[in-house]
């Protein structure tokens, strides 16, 4: 008798149509929009038996005076919105629940390239 084979990449599949579904609403959407014109969605992740997705963004430019935390509370107001216009452009039954969170990668990058910049040898 044949094992079933599993998909075991179908939450990657699933993270990857959500980033990429996601940055298009934001782009095609809300590029307008003052607070999230800079944001780049920049990785998705699926996690809870594909109910949930956390999405990965970073911004462009302004740092500082309250802006991370003005993007954050933005996205999170829109979240709803966001969703719902996922569910019209993926098809499949369920579409995960998002949620947005701040990639400190490039930003933690620059500050050890800086400390060892500064290294004495």
């Amino acid at each position: 008798m044949m094992k079933k084979q599993t998909n075991s990449n179908r939450g990657e599949r699933i993270a990857s149509t959500v980033q990429r579904f996601v940055a298009e609403i934001l782009r095609d959407d809300y590029g307008e929009d003052e607070t999230l014109s800079r944001v780049s969605v920049v990785g998705a992740e699926s996690s809870g038996g594909l109910q949930f997705a956390r999405i990965w963004y970073y911004f462009r430019g302004v740092n500082g005076d309250g802006f991370d935390a003005a993007v954050q509370k933005r996205l999170d107001a829109l979240t709803p919105t966001i969703r719902h216009e996922l569910a019209r452009r993926m098809n499949q039954k369920f579409v995960p629940n998002i949620k947005f969170v701040y990639d400190a990668t490039l930003e933690t990058g620059e500050r050890i390239e800086e400390l060892l910049e500064n290294i004495e040898l």
